[in-house]
């Protein structure tokens, strides 16, 4: 019986000793684990820090972008706004130009004053200044200043001012001494037109 005690008595302590051995292991591999969970944190600590700058500096990027994007569709909408009023600016001057305008027309009347005989002088060839816009008529049918439109036979239309007479004029009323350099005096010499004073 004693040798039993013994045994158990010698068990117990085997096991007391077996324990004490494993809490010191535990104690030790809690140490351990404590030491290496502070370096793992040491360790990763930059590793983090960097990750949060970058993904800071990505933030800070897109909204940059953003705003670059915001800005350039003002930009384009103020465009297209300024276009299109120009657009309808052009159109209102295109629609004005194309409007009619009205034209305000001095209405001449004319008075038919008939058959008339031509005659032809060269002004210049007599001396005189007096150019070769006139006509020479007699003074009681045509004053001084009258302004006349002579239609020949064929369509040709003179546009004459009364400036001058002569003494044909007296024995002839119904003929006019026309004005015109000799070189384009008619190869008739003595012509016929309508003569219609203009008012």
């Amino acid at each position: 019986m004693r040798k039993f005690w013994m045994s158990l008595i010698g068990l117990v302590l085997l096991l007391v000793n077996f324990t004490s051995k494993n809490a010191d292991a535990t104690i030790k591999n809690s140490n351990d684990n404590i030491v290496s969970m502070n370096l793992v944190r040491e360790t990763l600590k930059p590793q983090i820090m960097l990750q949060r700058f970058q993904d800071q500096q990505k933030i800070n990027y897109n909204n940059q972008k953003l705003k670059q994007i915001q800005a350039e569709e003002k930009r384009m909408t103020q465009q297209a706004a300024q276009e299109a009023a120009k657009k309808v600016q052009e159109q209102k001057q295109v629609t004005v130009s194309q409007a009619p305008t009205s034209q305000t027309t001095t209405a001449t009347t004319s008075t038919n004053k008939g058959t008339f005989k031509l005659s032809f002088y060269d002004p210049a060839a007599m001396g005189s200044n007096m150019g070769y816009g006139g006509v020479a008529a007699n003074l009681s049918i045509f004053p001084k200043g009258t302004r006349l439109k002579i239609t020949l036979s064929d369509g040709t239309v003179w546009y004459k001012v009364v400036n001058d007479t002569g003494s044909f004029a007296a024995s002839n009323p119904r003929q006019l001494d026309v004005a015109m350099p000799n070189n384009q005096v008619p190869a008739a010499g003595i012509l016929y037109a309508t003569v219609e004073v203009l008012g």
